[in-house]
């Protein structure tokens, strides 16, 4: 890790943990690998939703990926002013609400980069958090 701290969207997890793309199940760890990882409850809760509804992934399978995730990434928790906050991203920036509450939790824990498959790529959030799309970079 090289101590810049980055926010991870569940759809890096995802690609963490599926068996459908092995390039980009590799350039998710080595995301991972590479920064100071940050998620949020919700992130871990909509993983869980993938895997439970998607994959009916068992529940000891589960409890294993969610340890060994939160052994690459520290786990955020949403208050009331993180909520407050992406009411302001959702109105400002126009991304959905889930997706502006994840920008608005990367933001309040001092994340520089935010990594989303499904964000805009290089778009900069409050002058300080950079969405970067780990995927169009081969180098992980």
């Amino acid at each position: 890790m090289n101590g810049v701290r980055a926010f991870v969207d569940t759809n890096i997890l995802v690609y963490l943990y599926s068996d459908v793309d092995h390039i980009k199940q590799k350039q998710a760890f080595g995301a991972l690998s590479q920064y100071d990882c940050q998620i949020s409850t919700q992130v871990i809760n909509e993983f869980n939703n993938v895997c439970i509804r998607k994959w009916k992934t068992p529940k000891e399978n589960l409890q294993r990926a969610i340890k060994r995730i939160c052994s690459y990434c520290s786990v955020a928790y949403i208050y009331e002013d993180t909520i407050k906050k992406s009411l302001d991203i959702y109105e400002k920036y126009k991304y959905s609400y889930y997706d502006s509450l994840i920008i608005a939790s990367a933001l309040e824990h001092d994340c520089s980069y935010l990594l989303s498959e499904d964000m805009a790529d290089s778009q900069v959030i409050e002058g300080r958090l950079s969405i970067k799309n780990i995927f169009l970079n081969t180098n992980f």
